[in-house]
């Protein structure tokens, strides 16, 4: 009986994580297979060694870190398109790195000023396309915008609340707009305006984020719980990796507009 039992604690480890996976309503896996499977598919999701025994305590002790998902996006593309999913992620950071290069500059230029979107009675148009810009001066830009006077006032309010702390003039259809002089107080509503661009750009994650999660569930009675578990955790953790990358152009440009 002693030698039976002595025998018993030597079986492969595989052995008892396919008893578990039969007693919890899994598929069983292969005999030569150490992988998570998805439910009437057959196809390798991801290694056991990744369940949800990792996400413990003790994982998450100091100097330590959760291992990482990192399921293919090909076996799971009934359910989600990860790749698509990775893309709009990775639109919103690209996004928040171009806000920071065009609006976020210690000295402004005119082509600063192209991009700033004019809403009219015939819809939003980049101020590029409506007025002629031009740098007089270091300290002033002019816009020139006899080609289309009616959208003058449209053009004002939008350089106005554009979040580069310009406070145009209007002279007819000419607007000027006078540069701020580089101070320390100039310096920090910049950065000030980089924080909340930073918390707007995470915003939009999160909502890719919620959606992504949405459509993963929507498959639970298909398959295993193990599977949408993995699924969401691969999902948190590119949103993780993104919003980190955020951080990381946050404290560049923050270093950069402080000095």
């Amino acid at each position: 009986m002693a030698m039976a039992l002595h025998s018993f604690r030597h079986l492969p480890p595989l052995l008892f994580r396919s008893s578990l996976a039969a007693t919890r309503g899994l598929p069983r896996a292969p005999a030569a297979c150490t992988a998570l499977l998805l439910n009437s598919c057959g196809q390798c999701v991801h290694p056991v060694l990744l369940s949800r025994q990792l996400a413990t305590k003790k994982a998450k002790g100091k100097g330590q870190s959760q291992a990482r998902v990192n399921i293919s996006a090909a076996l799971v593309e009934d359910i989600i398109n990860l790749e698509e999913t990775s893309e709009d992620m990775q639109a919103a950071v690209e996004a928040l790195k171009e806000d920071f290069n065009r609006n976020l500059n210690v000295r402004t230029s005119s082509g600063a000023l192209d991009h700033i979107v004019v809403t009219t009675k015939d819809g939003r148009f980049p101020l590029n396309q409506l007025g002629q810009i031009s740098q007089k001066s270091p300290q002033l830009i002019v816009v020139n915008m006899a080609n289309f006077p009616e959208s003058t006032a449209a053009a004002t309010k939008a350089i106005r609340e554009s979040g580069m702390n310009l406070n145009p003039e209007v002279d007819g259809t000419v607007i000027r707009v006078p540069v701020p002089k580089v101070t320390r107080e100039h310096r920090e509503s910049l950065a000030k305006l980089a924080k909340q661009s930073t918390n707007k750009a995470k915003e939009v994650l999160r909502k890719v984020r919620s959606k992504s999660i949405a459509q993963v569930k929507k498959f639970k009675s298909k398959v295993s719980d193990d599977t949408i578990w993995l699924l969401e955790k691969q999902i948190q953790q590119m949103a993780d990796d993104a919003a980190a990358e955020m951080e990381k152009l946050l404290a560049a440009k923050t270093k950069e507009l402080l000095g």
